[in-house]
């Protein structure tokens, strides 16, 4: 069973929490945002789909086909704040089927640096401490996505690692996924593969001389062992930690329920932090990666 605990404020992560960090690439922290936190932040998430939805692209983001990748918008948005869209809120003509606050699927991909809702929420020094407590040295944070999973139309979300899209040399990618609203089997909730990050890295999405993305294979005889699959069914409050080598997915909503989430990834500015990768802030620029303590 993935380890849950709740993170102490004077010594932070406890000894069995760290420890199993390193074992399953995996931790659950119970009740470490309070309620009134988490109700504004995504009150300012629906304030900024309405904000930038009506300039977005009408970009479909699909884990199945990884087709918002081809689209200009969706790598602007690493500098930036994005809309993107379920697949299955536009009609056959195009245009939006349902009201447009439940036909977003995420925001992207730059709100912690951007928004001060949302940079006010991703720093502070209890994230510090949760980095210092699995050993992520001099923290930086690259990425940032608020996920709506809507009811009904909340696409899938396939088996992956999180290091397949931000890689440092050597591994050092942390999710911070935090439980906006309630999650669960019934409205998609995470589901990870416990111990499986052992295995390493088995596939890279990165940037090659053409300036194509393209997803290359490393470990082409690398199989998950998905006996190992456990569902992380975390009330609302809810941070999850994991290793950005640790295999996760969530299956489609169809339930009446959203599953609103927001997810960090945060790096080592000890490591190499590749060309390849698709996240790159311009040069020169006023938004280089900091730390959840702003120096």
């Amino acid at each position: 069973m993935v380890h849950r605990s709740h993170f102490d404020e004077v010594h932070g992560l406890s000894a069995p929490a760290r420890a199993a960090y390193a074992r399953d690439g995996v931790i659950v922290i119970e009740d470490f945002v309070p309620a009134a936190q988490c109700d504004e932040l995504k009150q300012r998430a629906l304030a900024l789909v309405g904000k930038y939805a009506p300039t977005a692209s009408g970009t479909v983001f699909s884990t199945l086909d990884n087709r918002h990748a081809r689209d200009a918008y969706f790598e602007e948005s690493a500098n930036g704040i994005g809309v993107f869209f379920e697949e299955g809120a536009f009609g056959d003509d195009g245009k939006l089927r349902i009201p447009l606050e439940q036909a977003v699927n995420k925001l992207g991909h730059a709100m912690h640096d951007l928004d001060p809702v949302f940079n006010a929420f991703s720093r502070g020094e209890r994230l510090q401490g949760v980095a210092e407590g699995i050993g992520l040295a001099d923290p930086k944070l690259v990425q940032s996505m608020y996920i709506f999973k809507q009811p009904g139309i909340g696409g899938e979300v396939i088996c992956h690692q999180d290091s397949t899209f931000l890689y440092t040399e050597p591994q050092s990618v942390v999710g911070l996924w935090f439980a906006i609203e309630d999650a669960h089997r019934g409205n998609g909730c995470l589901g990870g593969l416990p111990g499986e990050h052992t295995k390493g890295l088995r596939q890279i999405y990165s940037k090659h001389s053409d300036g194509q993305l393209k997803l290359e294979t490393l470990q082409p005889d690398l199989v998950w062992d998905m006996r190992r699959l456990e569902w992380l069914e975390v009330p609302k409050g809810t941070l999850i930690v994991f290793n950005g080598e640790f295999p996760h997915l969530s299956e489609p909503n169809r339930s009446v329920t959203s599953r609103h989430a927001y997810t960090l990834h945060a790096v080592s500015g000890a490591a190499h932090y590749p060309a390849g990768n698709w996240i790159q802030r311009l040069q020169p620029t006023d938004l280089p990666f900091t730390g959840f303590v702003r120096s």
